[in-house]
Formats: C-alpha cells, sequence, structure tokens
C-alpha cells in the first residue's frame, strides 16, 4: 500500500511540476473549501517541490537496495603501438629477428560482479531502502498536512474580510439612515443642527474601516492564490478574480483531550519520521560497524581478444573467467572505530529526537484544544451578545421615532451593534481555524493526504 502511495505521489509530481508546465490559472468559479484543498495539492509549490525531494529519496533508495545485487559490466581497449617500442629476438644468425607482441591489440570483456559477504552491510543497506521511502513519505505527509492547514487558515480569512465588509456597509447603512433622519427633522425644526452634524461625523468615521476591511480582502484573496498554487495576470488590477463559495459558520466538533492524544500518537507523520530516523541510524552503524569485517565477491565472465604474434585482428582468442575477490582492512589507526562511535552518537540522537517530538506533538494538542475551547466560550458568549444588540437597534429605532429616545442613543445602540458584528465574525473566524488547527495537530490532515494518494 505504501509503496502503491509512494509512485502515486512521484508520478503525480512529475505530471505537475514538469519543466516548461503551463501557468496555472486562477479558478473560474466560485470554490468551495474542499476544492481549494483539491487545488492546491496539485498545484502549491511547496508541495510540487516536495514531490521533488520524493523522486530523490526514491532514487536513493534503489541506489541502497541496489548494493547488494550483481553488476552487468562491459570492458575494452584498443591499443597500437611504434614498431621501435616492440622487442625482437633473433634465435639464428641466417633468420630474421622476432617480434614478441603485436604492435595493435584489442579486447573486449563482459563481466558480472556479486557481493557474497561484507559482514551483513548489504542486508542492512536493504533495510535502510525501505526505511529511506517510508521517512520521505511520512515527511512529504506532514508537508501537505502543513500546506493544508495553511490553505484552510487563508480561505477563512477571506471569509472573515467578506463578512467585515459585510459589518461595515451595514453600519454605514445605518449612519446613512440616521443621518437623513436628521437631517428631515432639522427641516422640521424639531431638532437642532448639531444632531445633524454629529450624524455627519460618525459617517464619515464609518469610512476608513470599510476601506480597510476592503483592503484585508484584497491581502487575503492574493494570500489564497499564491497558497493555492496559481499565477495571478500581471494586467490584472489589485481585485482579483478569485472567488469563494462557502461563508463562515460553526461546525460542531467535540472531543476529549485523551482522544486528541491518542489520534496524534498514531497519525502524526513527525512521530513516523523520528521513528524511521532513530532506525537509520541504527543501520547506520551496523553498517559502519561492517567495515571491520572481511568482505568477498565473486566474479565471472567471457573476453575475446587478438592474438598477440598474428598481425591480423580477425584472428581473436576468446574463453570465460571466474573469480572471487577478498577484502579486509586489518589496521587503520582507529579510523573506523571512530567512525562506528560517531554512528552511536547519531543514533542515540535520533532515539532521543523521538522522545522529544512525542512531547512537542502533546505540548501542540494540548495548545489547540485548549485555544478551540477557548473559540468555543467566545463564540457561544457572542452569538447572544450580537441578538441583543440587534434588539437594542430596534427599541431604540421605534422611541426614537416616538419622539422618546435622544440622537446618541441610537449611534451608542448602532455603535454596540457593529462592535458585536464584528466580534461575532472574528468569533467565527477564530473557532474556525482553532478546529483547524486542533485536526492537524490530532494528524486529521494526514489521513486526506492518503485518500487524495489513492485516487
Amino acid at each position: 500500500m505504501k509503496s502503491a502511495i509512494f509512485l502515486s505521489l512521484l508520478c503525480l509530481g512529475l505530471s505537475a511540476a514538469a519543466p516548461g508546465s503551463p501557468s496555472v490559472p486562477l479558478p473560474s468559479g466560485p470554490m468551495t473549501l474542499e476544492q481549494a484543498l483539491e487545488h492546491a495539492l496539485t498545484h502549491n509549490v511547496t508541495l510540487r517541490k516536495g514531490r521533488q525531494d520524493l523522486e530523490e529519496a526514491q532514487g536513493l533508495s534503489i541506489q541502497q537496495r541496489a548494493a547488494r545485487l550483481p553488476r552487468l559490466g562491459a570492458t575494452g581497449s584498443y591499443q597500437q603501438l611504434d614498431e621501435g617500442r616492440i622487442e625482437r629476438v633473433q634465435f639464428a644468425a641466417s633468420q630474421p629477428a622476432t617480434p614478441f607482441m603485436n604492435n595493435q591489440s584489442w579486447n573486449a570483456n563482459l563481466v558480472v560482479t556479486q557481493p557474497i559477504f561484507a559482514g551483513g552491510k548489504y542486508q542492512s543497506m536493504a533495510r535502510s531502502s525501505k526505511l529511506t521511502r517510508e521517512s520521505a513519505l511520512a515527511s512529504y505527509q506532514a508537508l501537505v498536512a502543513n500546506t493544508l492547514l495553511e490553505v484552510r487558515v487563508a480561505y477563512t480569512d477571506v471569509l472573515l474580510a467578506v463578512e467585515q465588509i459585510g459589518v461595515q456597509e451595514a453600519s454605514k447603512k445605518l449612519l446613512e439612515r440616521e443621518l437623513e433622519n436628521a437631517r428631515r427633522s432639522l427641516e422640521a425644526g424639531t431638532v437642532p443642527k448639531f444632531n445633524v452634524l454629529r450624524a455627519e461625523v460618525e459617517l464619515a468615521n464609518a469610512l476608513p474601516p470599510l476601506i480597510r476591511a476592503r483592503n484585508q480582502e484584497r491581502i487575503a484573496r492574493n494570500t489564497l492564490a499564491v497558497l493555492l498554487g496559481c499565477d495571478i495576470p500581471a494586467d490584472t488590477g489589485v481585485d482579483i478574480p478569485l472567488r469563494t463559495a462557502d461563508s463562515l459558520k460553526a461546525d460542531p466538533f467535540e472531543i476529549s483531550v485523551g482522544s486528541a492524544l491518542n489520534a496524534a500518537w498514531i497519525r502524526r507523520p513527525e512521530i513516523k519520521v523520528a521513528q524511521t530516523s532513530s532506525r537509520l541510524r541504527h543501520e547506520e552503524v551496523l553498517q559502519t560497524r561492517a567495515d571491520l569485517m572481511p568482505s568477498l565477491s565473486g566474479t565471472a565472465g567471457y573476453g575475446v581478444q587478438n592474438r598477440n604474434f598474428i598481425r591480423d585482428l580477425d584472428q581473436t582468442l576468446d574463453g570465460w573467467v571466474v573469480g572471487v575477490q577478498a577484502n579486509w582492512l586489518l589496521f587503520d589507526f582507529g579510523s573506523t572505530r571512530a567512525k562506528v562511535d560517531m554512528a552511536r552518537a547519531r543514533e542515540e540522537k535520533a532515539r532521543l529526537e523521538v522522545e522529544d517530538v512525542r512531547r512537542r506533538i502533546e505540548l501542540e494538542v494540548r495548545t489547540a484544544f485548549s485555544l478551540f475551547a477557548e473559540s468555543k466560550e467566545v463564540l457561544v458568549s457572542q452569538t447572544r451578545v450580537i441578538e441583543q444588540a440587534e434588539e437594542a437597534v430596534r427599541l431604540v429605532g421605534a422611541r426614537a421615532e416616538a419622539g422618546s429616545s435622544t440622537q446618541l442613543e441610537v449611534l451608542s445602540a448602532q455603535t454596540a451593534l457593529k462592535l458585536s458584528r464584528t466580534q461575532y465574525s472574528q468569533a467565527l473566524r477564530d473557532y474556525t481555524v482553532a478546529k483547524a488547527k486542533l485536526e492537524r495537530a490530532m494528524g486529521e490532515g494526514v489521513r486526506l493526504v492518503v485518500e487524495s494518494a489513492g485516487k
């Protein structure tokens, strides 16, 4: 299963990140959060670079696995000597001198080499090959989970900006209506001009927050576009055509701290990366220690060459050859022993890293759970407050029409409603982000990675 996922991710990386690939345009229609996540899985630049790391790890894994397999090699050579370098011997005075070699020579050989024994080094490298693939896949899963969390937060920030614009525009409309009422009352002679001036000032003060909210929306959409891996045309204005289809909402989510921690122990790829790294360091110790042992390899081959004492190059000799080769480093002033000690130190460091990763993940889960609980409590409190603020605006408006409420009371109620709506939308955003971070701390994003990779 893991190998299939590994290969599918490699294929996805080759197709999505090939040199000269066309630019990624902005989505044409409104995009839901799930569509944004799927888009990021394919086009996000960080993930595309991560898939290249997977391909590199696959190459390293193949090298480690191939160390103990037979190797087939071919060699060949051609040589021509000056006649003056060829020694000649005259056996009798009446006979010409005889050369002891040909001035031209060539040979071709085909040789198979098979490692036989190396103190367990090759078996360890085969295990390292599997561990390298597992570590690369787990690292990529962690990268995807982090990237998806960034997309979730960026998408939620866009929704928050949209909500804040709505809040500011609704407040602006209320103030415009209050200004109209003040002007009509001034014409009727029931209020002084001060009421009109005050309403104009309040309306003017409502414009900067609206302008800032619109700018925050532009920034949030640009941030989301970058995380989605989209290319924004240079001629596009400040308002990019990236639309969202969802709205801020509080999806119910109930879980205990213990359940969250248990999920994290099972799903978090960072634990798998640390554990695999520790096992790789152990294999490194075995491989380094194997250099203290003798190594043995066998060879078998077939060769052909021209004859030495006949000038005709078509006259050849051919045959097979078999043999074994043994090597044993007996003394190197403690260099290999020092390498073994270094490998053992790295192994112990990796083992301690596993413990440290577990503690940091536990802290992350507990912190995320605490922030989620806080955001949920704030959201519940703000839900009640906004209902009360809306009712207060309705009552004070009715009293103002009856002439029993002052302008100050009306403006105060409208300001309180604006503040309540702003805090409520912020509370919705904080709840959504806290929930996403808690799910990430529990390893929920990793499950999405596996499912998406298997499709």
